[in-house]
């Protein structure tokens, strides 16, 4: 339970998949910031295997990742003593309460979604009832807790619209049931862009050569920044719409080594591409080096990540229960008990 100071600040949820791959994308626009956000927020943060599974998933990979995961959240700086980590499937008050929104959500607004259509073309063999409604459950995810925010990336701000319509939607028939979560939107300049695509955003999903893994060895990491797309004129300037390449290592750069672009740039005038992605990837595998130092600690002891997760299951669902008792109180489902 969270002592009275704890409960003065202002809660946020977050939530990521154990699939895939974890990129320096997910590193520059959510993990660093969460050590800090420990300090002044109540942090609740998921990983959301329940969302995996609208996917095939191999059972022993899952349960592979959720454990790996786990070491990256640690790893990355979050105290368990001060937040909350835990995996979705050791609370069923999120599938409790996906199935109530599920009757306060409308077709339209799901058919709407983005995620929704891009998921269907990609697994056109398993378009399933759970890929169409996993808004929902993300909404329950978030509402559960009674978050005040969501840290989103500005592109993402669309994705936590739908868990506003259904809360203030629910609440309009019920009364203040739900906080009407707001988009806590990370720092400008955090967005990675694809390696080899520039113009779309770095995602785990992509082919390996498309992103920087967060467990990348440094060899690794300095052959695909070299393939890296970059354009034909040569001139090393932040300018994203018409060198989108060169724009996205420079952004790498700075936001990682806290440099501001001019400097940088004055730095490599006159230098070729070759420079710029060697100074690319020394900041890549400097900012990395300390999380996958503590990464290969917290991996060789599973005992104690299980035990961290548990521990935080107890601790999420002894907030969750009050807010599914009060759904279902409002809604008239039967009580359990007449005292």
């Amino acid at each position: 339970m969270m002592d009275k100071q704890e409960t003065a600040k202002k809660t946020i949820f977050s939530g990521i998949q154990p699939s895939g791959t974890l990129t320096i994308g997910n590193y520059i626009g959510a993990l660093r910031h969460f050590p800090e956000l420990q300090e002044t927020y109540n942090c609740i943060y998921c990983i959301v295997d329940e969302h995996a599974i609208t996917v095939r998933q191999n059972p022993a990979d899952l349960r592979r990742r959720c454990l790996e995961l786990a070491a990256v959240y640690l790893a990355s700086g979050i105290d368990p003593e001060k937040c909350i980590i835990y995996c979705q499937s050791h609370v069923s008050a999120h599938a409790e309460l996906a199935w109530i929104l599920n009757c306060f959500t409308y077709m339209g607004e799901l058919q709407r979604m983005t995620q929704f259509k891009d998921k269907a073309a990609k697994h056109a063999d398993n378009i399933n009832a759970g890929l169409f409604t996993y808004p929902v459950l993300m909404a329950a995810d978030i509402l559960l807790y009674q978050a005040d925010a969501v840290p989103v990336g500005a592109d993402q701000k669309q994705h936590l619209e739908i868990t506003r319509d259904i809360a203030q939607r629910f609440n309009s028939i019920y009364g203040d049931v739900f906080t009407v979560p707001e988009p806590l939107i990370t720092k400008v300049g955090s967005r990675v862009m694809s390696l080899q695509d520039p113009t779309r955003k770095m995602s785990k999903s992509d082919p390996e050569e498309c992103f920087i893994s967060l467990l990348d060895e440094p060899d690794a990491v300095r052959r695909k920044i070299k393939r890296a797309m970059t354009d034909s004129d040569g001139e090393i300037r932040f300018d994203p719409e018409n060198k989108p390449g060169v724009s996205n290592l420079l952004s790498i750069i700075s936001t990682l080594t806290g440099e501001d672009m001019e400097t940088i740039c004055g730095e490599m005038a006159g230098k070729g591409y070759g420079d710029l992605k060697n100074r690319t990837s020394d900041a890549v595998i400097a900012a990395l080096e300390p999380l996958q130092s503590e990464y290969k600690r917290l991996i060789a002891d599973k005992q104690y990540l299980l035990d961290t997760l548990l521990s935080g299951a107890e601790k999420a669902n002894s907030i969750a229960i009050r807010t599914l008792r009060k759904v279902q109180k409002k809604i008239g489902f039967a009580p359990r008990s007449l005292k």
